[in-house]
């Protein structure tokens, strides 16, 4: 690899040189981040995902400004304008803004005023009237330039081709450019106002309507809603400094006093409000955009994490409900795998139908011996949820999150699993399956409609999609798949596969019943050494040929924990049961050149839970009974709640009345928190008091804070 770029990664990271190379290297011959944590831990010196993640983007950034720097010197070199001066100008740039300065003044340009001008042949009079010698007289000097057929005709025209060059010549000074850069990025505000026209329509964009605010103090969820709001055409915004700084460096670098510094003067002014102004504006506009967006998806993608890493209630027979208050609750059995038994309709909300209602679901239960039933929490949810703990099934009934479930059930994967089952039986499907395991269910569903973001449709797309993917495979490999029983959207996500491959191990589990060890991989057309290298770890086999299938112990390391048994003369499946046995290894006499002693912990963990699953044990949750609409709300009243979405400003928590309640930050604790994620995180159980109720405009203010 290149040793600068590590040498430079490793000064903007504080991390070793040696271990960025060792990740570099680990990345570059196919293997994943998640691989490389969890079985590389001796090459990187046990960095986690995290750090892997940022070494990998941080030598991609510096990589990109390299390969720029090539084109930009083969690009002046192939113009005969590279000096060592401009080499060495070039190659010392420390960002892409620089770079792009240096390079401006011999970029190829579409035709500008002052390209223009200088085909007329007026650039020796630019270069006598920027001189500002005394007792030169431009206006004379001007008459020379005259060229009726370069379309020159007259002193005045001569004089403002002139203008237009000296414009250029200033808007390209590269020095000037950076002190001008440093002010646009200290002393802009961001200043927006309404579109009279629009004021009508604009009315969510209120309190934006005339506003102001220094860019250094502007939050990122802010700037966001303004340029959401000016992008619909509802505000005019600008991001600038006061004018009188930039121009004060520009008048100080090229104005003198002669007779011929009033033009130059104008030239100067021309350049900054044409030139100079509207590219820093878009630039620091564009920097600060992409600030927020990394904020927003960074929210995004913690709150994401949470709600994919909630508890599961783990395989049992479920009965699913997705509540409709008119056109009836439609009803799903599932068996221990998630598979669907059987399907109905019930409508105990009307009162001829209650009984029947009663009936079949009191009869399902009984039939498929069902141990949990889940409630999909929309609308209609805490009435169905009523109803069905009226009947005393002895077995608890589970508001659970629907968001996004509406989005599985009508696409490609539902229908393909649902071919003859209309959406609302997929999505009754998809609430009970949730309710087993999030994890595996939420896959299934683009992340950006699951409901845990904010401003998921402004910010960069490419970029949220591959921080949210990233986030899904950390938390599938974290979990560990079950590969006999694992969806194609799950085997997906894991560490090396993919789609393609996803696919190919369903087809031959289909056809060869189920996988009896991980060596079987092998025989999955087109899985390679490499892929099954990178997935075997993160793949589970339970009541396998081989007991450490079902634990997170690589295949490469089956051999160590042979040997650890045979030294203690007993047999593998012994190791994994008896922890008095597991304490008499010596893990020192099984390091080798490339297994040191974080795996071999690794190993010894794993072989005390062998598969265990990092996530909490599950804990029902009820709302507060006799609380199901915002009009039950009172001030004051304390409610059990569930965080729904955490965002900079503060957190949405789901108190059982089909409306979410805002706990802004300044109401999240008696001490000072500088962010949300502080104190709550998504799928937290919290109690909270409501402020006010807002039925109107269906708002209510809710605060955690204990005095």
């Amino acid at each position: 690899m290149n040793t600068s770029a590590a040498q430079k990664a490793s000064e903007i990271l504080n991390i070793s040189k040696n271990q960025i190379e060792a990740v570099d290297f680990l990345l570059q011959e196919g293997s994943t981040i998640a691989f490389i944590a969890r079985y590389r831990k001796e090459k990187t010196g046990s960095l986690d995902e995290v750090k892997i993640s940022l070494i990998k983007d941080t030598l991609e950034q510096i990589r990109t400004l390299e390969k720029r720097k090539e084109a930009v010197l083969s690009s002046l070199e192939e113009q005969n304008v590279l000096t060592p001066e401009l080499e060495k100008k070039v190659i010392n740039s420390k960002t892409l803004p620089e770079l792009e300065d240096i390079y401006l003044p011999f970029r190829p340009k579409k035709r500008t005023k002052a390209s223009i001008a200088k085909e007329k042949g007026l650039l020796g009079l630019a270069e006598k009237i920027l001189l500002q010698i005394g007792g030169f007289d431009p206006l004379k000097e001007a008459k020379n330039f005259i060229n009726p057929e370069k379309g020159v005709n007259s002193e005045d025209e001569a004089i403002e081709g002139a203008k237009f060059i000296i414009a250029e010549i200033v808007s390209e000074n590269s020095d000037l450019r950076g002190k001008i850069r440093e002010i646009f990025n200290k002393e802009s505000v961001l200043k927006a106002k309404i579109v009279k026209a629009k004021q009508e329509e604009a009315q969510k964009f209120k309190d934006y309507f005339d506003y102001e605010e220094e860019i250094t103090k502007l939050p990122g969820h802010r700037l966001l809603a303004v340029l959401r709001g000016h992008s619909l055409g509802f505000l005019s915004i600008s991001i600038r400094p006061d004018d009188s700084k930039p121009l004060q460096i520009l008048k100080k670098q090229y104005l003198r006093n002669a007779e011929s510094s009033f033009l130059v003067n104008e030239a100067i002014e021309d350049s900054y409000k044409r030139l100079i102004l509207p590219s820093m504006e878009t630039e620091i506009k564009n920097s600060l955009k992409e600030k927020a967006d990394l904020e927003a998806i960074e929210v995004f993608a913690s709150n994401l994490k949470e709600l994919l890493m909630a508890p599961p209630l783990g395989r049992k027979k479920i009965m699913a409900v997705d509540p409709g208050l008119r056109t009836g609750c439609k009803t799903v059995v599932l068996d221990d795998k998630g598979d669907l038994k059987e399907d109905f309709i019930i409508f105990p909300f009307e009162k001829n139908r209650e009984e029947q209602a009663k009936k079949l679901v009191i009869s399902a239960a009984e039939k498929y011996k069902i141990e949990a039933v889940a409630v999909g929490n929309g609308t209609g949810g805490r009435e169905s949820e009523a109803f069905l703990k009226s009947l005393d099934l002895k077995i608890p009934v589970i508001l659970t999150d629907e968001s996004g479930a509406s989005v599985y059930s009508a696409s490609e994967t539902a229908r393909e699993e649902f071919p003859d089952h209309d959406l609302t039986v997929r999505g009754a499907v998809s609430i009970g399956r949730r309710l087993m395991d999030p994890l595996a269910e939420l896959v299934k569903i683009d992340p950006k409609s699951i409901g845990v973001g904010q401003y998921q449709h402004d910010v960069d797309q490419k970029l949220l999609k591959s921080k949210l993917d990233n986030v899904v495979i950390s938390c599938v490999n974290q979990v560990g798949v079950d590969l006999n029983l694992a969806s194609r959207e799950l085997l997906s996500y894991v560490s090396g596969l993919g789609p393609k491959m996803a696919k190919a191990i369903v087809d031959y589990r289909t056809d060869n019943k189920r996988f009896d060890s991980r060596k079987e991989l092998k025989k999955v057309p087109k899985l390679g050494p490499k892929t099954f290298e990178q997935c075997a770890g993160f793949l589970r086999i339970s009541d396998g040929e081989n007991p450490l299938d079902s634990s997170a112990v690589h295949p490469e390391s089956y051999k160590i924990v042979e040997k650890m048994a045979k030294d203690l003369s007993c047999k593998v499946i012994d190791l994994i049961k008896d922890k008095n046995l597991r304490a008499k290894i010596d893990l020192n006499l099984y390091v080798t050149k490339d297994i040191g002693l974080p795996t071999l912990k690794d190993i010894i963990d794993e072989l005390a839970k062998p598969g265990r699953d990092p996530r909490k044990d599950f804990e029902v949750f009820s709302f507060r009974e006799g609380v199901n609409s915002i009009s039950d709300l009172e001030e004051n009243m304390t409610l059990p709640g569930i965080v729904t979405n955490v965002t900079k400003f503060g957190a949405f928590v789901d108190i059982g009345v089909h409306q979410d309640g805002l706990v802004h930050i300044s109401e999240m604790a008696d001490r000072f928190i500088k962010e949300p994620s502080e104190v709550v995180k998504v799928k937290q159980k919290v109690m909270v008091k409501v402020i006010s109720v807002d039925e109107k405009r269906k708002r209510i203010a809710l605060s955690m804070k204990k005095g």
